[in-house]
């Protein structure tokens, strides 16, 4: 397979864990990443480690708006949000050096619309990776259109975690054909890799009657790096949504925390898993079930992450097929590894005229 190049939206835990991963996955050439202060080329190939050094730290947050985002004003379609948690109001982004986000890199320079920037290049980018918090429903869609309408044909890869956006993607997949864009959405671990592993597992069945996918997650660095995930999460509490968590002061989260012991537990959360798997034919959303652990203040996994998918055999046998992660694998390496065998495997199906909206249990991602 050719080389490929690739860009990152987002320099974020997400989108710094994808970069220093590519280094380790063959014919990968990161050559573009940004943030809502900058952006960093090098299209023979970025400076990787100068630009993690360099953006150690950094936290942003949601996209933001010169209006006040509190009374439900949308925010600008320029504004390039990381994958942190903080708002304006809260110091907006940590960071050493003197410089903000991404521009602290001296591979980097400010930019008022760094998407667009990416866009201008986009014929010498074969894909890019979103790694982005989707703390509005429509904001990765909406970012998906830019690429579409400034003429970008290639790969788009996102790794959300929204049920509902999905079908906000499929809307436009007519859009995305003309265009030449092959969007694979809900790429990282679950959805993403824990999908595609219930989807192959589902094989052994002429009927699925339900798949339960229960993850385990240990932060090594706590909240204080992780802080979009984090509040991703929260927001899947039952007395939280997606617009209350977003508002959520870092003191709010840090006291929930504590008031779960840094072990939080999740039930019957909204993730894309149960649509993705839906629309691929294996059963019906409503038999899929999402959950799991997380460990804010310990490196082990506070349970083993495991996909049980039953069903009914030809011959009329109930049985369970199960599939399980290795406590030793990190979060990091669960969500960008697939992330970025899933952009080589859109590659492919892109260089084959294949464009449209593609889930992770279409396809079987690239190693």
């Amino acid at each position: 397979m050719d080389d490929i190049t690739f860009a990152v939206l987002g320099t974020g835990g997400i989108g710094r864990r994808a970069l220093e991963v590519s280094q380790h996955k063959d014919a990968l050439t990161p050559v573009a990443a940004c943030d809502r202060h900058g952006v960093a080329f090098d299209f023979d190939g970025l400076d990787v480690d100068e630009l993690l050094a360099a953006t150690e730290g950094n936290i942003d947050s949601e996209p933001r708006s010169g209006s006040d985002e509190s009374n439900g004003d949308e925010p600008r379609d320029n504004e390039v949000a990381t994958d942190g948690g903080t708002t304006a109001a809260e110091g907006g982004v940590k960071q050493h050096g003197e410089d903000k986000g991404v521009v602290a890199s001296s591979q980097a320079r400010p930019s008022d619309d760094p998407i667009q920037e990416v866009i201008d290049h986009g014929d010498r980018i074969d894909a890019v990776l979103l790694a982005l918090p989707n703390y509005e429903h429509d904001f990765i869609p909406r970012t998906a259109d830019r690429f579409a309408e400034g003429g970008y044909s290639g790969v788009m890869i996102d790794v959300l975690k929204r049920s509902r956006v999905i079908d906000m993607l499929d809307d436009r997949s007519e859009e995305f054909e003309e265009a030449g864009i092959t969007f694979i959405c809900g790429a990282g671990a679950t959805p993403g890799l824990l999908t595609g592993a219930a989807a192959l597992a589902a094989q052994s069945f002429v009927e699925v009657t339900d798949v339960d996918i229960h993850w385990g997650v240990g932060l090594k660095s706590g909240y204080e790096d992780n802080r979009g995930t984090v509040r991703e999460d929260i927001a899947h509490l039952p007395e939280y949504d997606i617009e209350t968590a977003r508002n959520l002061s870092d003191e709010e989260i840090e006291a929930i925390i504590d008031d779960h012991d840094g072990v939080i537990e999740f039930e019957d959360m909204e993730h894309a898993d149960d649509v993705l798997l839906e629309r691929a034919g294996v059963c019906d959303a409503e038999d899929v079930s999402v959950g799991g652990i997380l460990d804010v203040r310990n490196d082990e996994k506070p349970t083993t992450t495991t996909v049980r998918v039953t069903g009914r055999t030809f011959d009329g046998e109930t049985a369970t097929n199960t599939f399980q992660l290795g406590d030793e694998t990190s979060m990091e390496a669960n969500v960008n590894g697939p992330a970025l065998g899933y952009l080589k495997a859109g590659v492919r199906r892109n260089r084959a005229g294949e464009y449209g909206v593609f889930g992770p249990a279409d396809l079987m991602p690239g190693f």
